[in-house]
């Protein structure tokens, strides 16, 4: 296992080389002169000039890349051009943190509530119970989750008073950002447990078991769900990792101040190294999850092969 998991985080090292070589190229891809852009259109050459040489971009290609992941090997990010502050600190400090704990707390939402209409809709298949728990899984899926958000604000907040419609740090100010960011996962958390349960529940141990009379609750629980859970353990990884990118609408809506709501910001700034940070930030940590979903493979299937 140790073995494995130190030969899986080797991998991802060629993974994110290639996340910075996207990320840095993407920003500079960007139509226009970045300095111009930054300054803005009628500004002076001389202006726009000192710009260009303060951020580096008068060097060739490669040597800014180089320089932009020598500051990242030594935890530099860069200053936004807006405060004047290391992007690190800004970033790490607070805004990450918060991101992460949104994200958590609806990955726990969304695979409490998946799991387990999953599991309610594969045991009683074909019955109301399924067409149900399928019709609100589907409407979850195609709900916006912007529009969501501010429906339970409207009712839940502003018509009823029993929550704060925005912020973040106590408990009334985090029920509707959760509830809004968990439900497109528990969503697809659902349909996948369903798929998988009713895969594994047609398997012969299965039928063996209940003829030789072991309990429902011990067959479904203890063989069937485990067994069924390493594609929705796949999705689950993907869940999160999507909702640490995904957190944008939900943080706007609900003015939480986490890395979603902060790159919105610097883009209507124009502080392109901070949009740059972020979603490098972002796309490590979306590798890491998956790195940790594989390790977490074995855990639920003791015959996967890790040699």
């Amino acid at each position: 296992m140790l073995i494995y998991s130190i030969r899986r985080l080797i991998q991802t090292i060629p993974v994110v080389i290639g996340v910075t070589i996207v990320v840095f190229l993407l920003m500079h891809l960007i139509p226009g002169d970045a300095a111009q852009v930054i300054i803005g259109e009628g500004a002076p050459k001389e202006q726009v000039e000192k710009i260009r040489e303060n951020l580096g971009l008068n060097d060739p290609l490669p040597l800014q890349y180089w320089n932009y992941v020598s500051g990242l090997l030594q935890g530099d990010l860069g200053d936004s051009i807006r405060s004047s502050r290391p992007i690190a600190d800004e970033i790490f400090k607070s805004r990450f943190w918060i991101t992460v704990e949104l994200a958590v707390y609806s990955t726990i939402l969304a695979v409490f509530l998946g799991i387990l209409a999953g599991i309610i809709s594969a045991v009683k298949k074909s019955s109301s119970a399924d067409i149900g728990v399928m019709f609100i899984a589907l409407f979850g899926l195609s709900m916006p989750n912007f529009w969501l958000g501010l429906m339970l604000i409207q009712y839940f907040a502003v018509d009823l008073g029993w929550f704060r419609p925005s912020g973040w740090g106590t408990w009334s100010q985090t029920v509707l950002p959760v509830i809004t960011l968990g439900t497109g996962g528990a969503a697809i958390i659902a349909r996948m447990t369903r798929s998988s349960m009713l895969e594994v529940i047609g398997q012969d141990y299965i039928r063996t078991a209940q003829a030789k009379g072991v309990r429902e609750r011990v067959i479904i629980y203890r063989h069937a769900l485990k067994n069924a859970m390493i594609p929705v353990i796949t999705v689950i990884g993907l869940e999160f990792g999507g909702l640490l990118g995904g957190a944008v609408l939900t943080e706007s809506v609900f003015a939480v101040n986490g890395m979603g709501r902060y790159v919105i910001d610097s883009i209507r700034a124009r502080d392109f190294p901070v949009v740059q940070a972020t979603v490098l930030v972002l796309s490590i940590m979306f590798v890491l999850v998956n790195l940790l979903v594989d390790i977490s493979y074995r855990y639920f299937n003791k015959r996967i092969d890790f040699d």
